[in-house]
């Protein structure tokens, strides 16, 4: 039998900043679902409190991570815009039919 080495493992910030956001977006996914679910109002007020708590929290960890160059942005050009309304634009006139 062979003996296994434990490794050490560290994050660095740029990681760290990833796992907490992924971690906020999965906590308001499963927020977001139990306020569907919720069967009393109290329980789906509850839950929408915690939604926008981790919603605050995500948005704080996104600003952090764009302010240290992590996430960056590109600024949507007229054309793109243009080229999403028009997509989208024509996905509608297929479900209408």
């Amino acid at each position: 039998m062979t003996k296994s080495k434990r490794q050490e493992t560290s994050l660095n910030e740029k990681d760290a900043l990833q796992d907490m956001l992924s971690s906020e977006k999965q906590l308001m996914n499963m927020y977001s679902l139990a306020i569907i679910e919720g069967s009393t109002k109290n329980l789906r007020n509850s839950f929408n409190k915690n939604f926008t708590s981790a919603a605050s929290d995500q948005f704080t960890v996104f600003e952090e991570m764009t302010a240290r160059g992590y996430y960056p942005l590109t600024p949507a050009t007229k054309t793109n815009i243009d080229t999403a309304v028009d997509n989208f634009k024509t996905v509608l006139q297929e479900l209408n039919g």
